[in-house]
C-alpha cells in the first residue's frame, strides 16, 4: 500500500497562503464532526486566539476542497472571520481519502496527574480538554477519563460466532438488563 510517506515534499509541503472563506468547500465526505457545545468552543478558541489558525492552516486540495480542517472552517465560519490560511496539498484520491482518517485520528493519551498537578483546571476546561468528573478533586488520577467499556471476541469462523450470538444474547438480556452490545461478522 502506497501511503503519505511514500509521497513526494511537494504534496505534503504544499503552499500556504490565505484563501477567502467563501472560496473553500466543505468536504461533504469528512467522517468526522464536532456538535453542540465542543462546537461553541471550538468556535470561542478562535475567537479568542485567531493566531493558531497560521500554526496549523486548512488544508485542501487544489479544487479548494478541505482535507483537513473541516470543523474548524466551520468555526471560522460561524466566527464571522472571512479570510483563513490554507495549505494546497497535491495528494491523489486515495491519499486523500487516507489524510482525511489520519488527519482525525488521536493517538496520545493524555497524563492526567500531570495535567491535574501543573495546569489550571479552568484553562483546560475553557480550552477544550474533555476532562474527566473526578478532575477537579485533590485525589490523585489514576485512570482515564471514564469510557463505555468494551469486549472484543474473535472467532475462528462465522458458524461460532452465529453459535455464540445465541448464546450471547441470552446472557446478556437476562443478566445484564439495559446493555448494549453489536455483533458483526468481520
Amino acid at each position: 500500500m502506497e501511503g503519505l510517506a511514500q509521497t513526494s515534499s511537494r504534496a505534503i509541503h504544499g503552499t500556504t497562503r490565505n484563501m477567502k472563506i467563501t472560496d473553500i468547500k466543505l468536504n461533504p465526505h469528512n467522517p468526522r464532526v464536532i456538535k453542540d457545545a465542543k462546537f461553541k468552543k471550538l468556535v470561542q478558541s478562535i475567537k479568542e486566539f485567531p493566531e493558531m489558525l497560521n500554526l496549523r492552516p486548512i488544508v485542501i486540495n487544489p479544487d479548494g476542497v478541505v482535507l483537513g480542517g473541516n470543523m474548524r472552517l466551520r468555526a471560522c465560519m460561524e466566527a464571522g472571520i472571512e479570510d483563513v490560511p490554507v495549505q494546497v496539498a497535491h495528494l491523489t484520491p486515495e491519499q486523500e481519502k487516507e489524510f482525511i482518517i489520519k488527519d482525525n485520528v488521536g493517538f496520545g493519551e493524555w497524563d492526567w496527574n500531570q495535567l491535574a498537578n501543573e495546569w489550571e483546571v479552568e484553562l483546560l476546561d475553557h480550552w477544550g480538554l474533555d476532562l474527566p468528573l473526578e478532575f477537579g478533586s485533590s485525589e490523585p488520577i489514576d485512570k482515564e477519563p471514564t469510557r463505555n467499556p468494551i469486549m472484543k471476541i474473535t472467532f475462528d469462523t462465522p458458524e461460532q460466532l452465529q453459535e455464540a450470538e445465541i448464546e450471547f444474547k441470552e446472557i446478556i438480556d437476562r443478566k445484564y438488563t439495559g446493555a448494549f452490545y453489536t455483533i458483526n461478522l468481520g
